[in-house]
């Protein structure tokens, strides 16, 4: 009886936290007609991507036993420098790629840090959270960075006129979750993965190079909150360096929700993309009920705590 608890916790609890949540914005009167509409629902999806996708990089970085609390300062950082390569007439590929680059940047940044000072991963990015934040607002100038119109504006809006086609960067989050899935249950990278986060010692003594495989998750992480910023600036239409404040801990709770350990080894990509979809109804039921922002700000909180408390409980049961 325990395993089989130990499995439907470990395997079907974000599912059942999802349909959960569903049903309880489903049932009052408030919200009964429109929140199980096809509308609301893609609505709910656009809302989803950027934290989807963000979670994908964190995913990563916690599975490896790391943190990166610097995220929603990446990605508005990206985001102003794909404002302004595209206010100075960059083509669309090349600002897309300047935005990854830049995300990539911050993340070999941290990764080389926290394995090369050998410092813990909280310190390193509570250090570049202030830092990439510090350089928005100096690249920007402390304003918002506004250009003309670009081929990005249109990649989290459709124009289908019925309303019933998904934006890009829904397909883009999907696409980005399988491949990603694929890399790390499939691929060497990502069984060592896998191994350094579940006991960094034991993973250098079979030979892992431990302190490159750090540097180099942190900089593909880096590179997926660089595209989170791209779909930050298609959403906004401008760069703004103050934008995602504590989209960080929107990220870190989808993964936590989704399953995933903070003390490493243990995660999945299907599992995160769930508890993204958790956080984003969440918001989107809170608001049709008409409850204040600081009200949904104390719900989310509590899934959290109580997504690590399930987190210690599962772990309890392995040990």
């Amino acid at each position: 009886m325990k395993d089989t608890a130990k499995i439907v916790l470990t395997k079907a609890g974000p599912f059942l936290g999802l349909l959960v949540v569903i049903a309880l914005f489903s049932i009052p009167n408030e919200t009964r007609e429109f929140f199980l509409t096809y509308h609301n629902f893609k609505t709910i999806f656009t809302q989803t991507v950027i934290v989807a996708i963000g979670a994908l990089g964190m995913t990563m970085i916690i599975v490896s036993g790391g943190i990166d609390l610097s995220v929603g300062s990446s990605i508005a950082l990206t985001s102003v420098v794909g404002a302004l390569v595209i206010q100075a007439g960059w083509g669309t590929a090349s600002a897309v790629a300047a935005m990854i680059f830049s995300g990539g940047f911050i993340g070999l940044l941290n990764g080389g840090a926290i394995a090369g000072l050998r410092m813990t991963p909280f310190i390193i990015t509570l250090g570049s959270l202030g830092v990439a934040r510090g350089m928005a607002k100096w690249l920007a100038d402390s304003q918002t960075v506004n250009y003309e119109a670009s081929p990005v504006n249109r990649w989290m809006t459709t124009a289908d006129p019925f309303g019933y086609a998904l934006p890009t960067g829904v397909w883009v989050a999907l696409v980005l979750a399988v491949l990603t899935a694929l890399i790390l249950r499939n691929t060497v990278f990502g069984r060592h993965v896998f191994a350094l986060g579940s006991n960094e010692a034991t993973a250098r003594l079979c030979g892992i190079p431990t302190t490159r495989l750090k540097v180099m998750i942190y900089a593909l992480a880096g590179c997926f909150f660089g595209l989170a910023g791209l779909f930050q600036l298609s959403r906004l239409r401008q760069g703004d360096p103050t934008v995602a404040v504590g989209l960080e801990l929107d990220i870190i709770a989808a993964v936590i929700i989704g399953g995933a350990s903070l003390s490493g080894g243990v995660g999945t990509i299907l599992g995160s993309m769930i508890g993204a979809l958790i956080m984003a109804v969440l918001r989107n039921g809170s608001q049709q009920m008409g409850w204040p922002t600081y009200f949904q700000e104390i719900i989310i909180g509590l899934v959290i705590i109580i997504a690590v408390f399930v987190d210690r409980l599962r772990q309890g049961r392995q040990t």
